[in-house]
């Protein structure tokens, strides 16, 4: 079975990019918390409200979601979503090296913070570099 799954992937016949579909949007919707328990219930509701449509936009490469997805995942936005250091951190490596024709400091910056000592472990941000590798590959950049 190893021998054939070697030789799909070194003929290209199939990827790991296939093996491996993005998890759905709803997933990340933070299911301990209603909105009304957030410091600002309209901030968590309306991100709630626009989280799959920004999503999908983010895993197709466009900027200002990926941007918009990144610091959901990194801070939770109000509690609307489940937050993830290391997954928001690899976020802004795919957006510090996406080419995007509008990065600009505030990207460097979010990149120091977010994936910085202060924020995440060196360990994580390891794990995050890999993650962010495989997120470039999936999303062609």
């Amino acid at each position: 079975m190893q021998l054939l799954l070697a030789g799909l992937f070194a003929c290209g016949c199939v990827s790991l990019v296939d093996a491996v579909p993005w998890p759905i949007a709803e997933s990340y919707i933070n299911p301990a918390v209603e909105c009304s328990q957030s410091a600002n219930p309209g901030a968590c509701r309306h991100r709630r409200d626009s989280w799959k449509t920004e999503y999908n936009a983010a895993i197709a490469g466009k900027y200002q979601e990926q941007r918009n997805v990144a610091i959901c995942l990194s801070t939770g936005c109000d509690k609307a979503i489940q937050s993830d250091k290391i997954l928001g951190c690899a976020w802004r490596m795919v957006i510090a090296k996406s080419g995007h024709t509008e990065l600009d400091d505030t990207d460097a910056m979010n990149l120091k913070v977010f994936c910085g000592a202060d924020y995440i472990t060196q360990t994580d941000r390891r794990v995050a570099e890999t993650q962010a590798r495989a997120m470039a590959m999936m999303i062609g950049k």
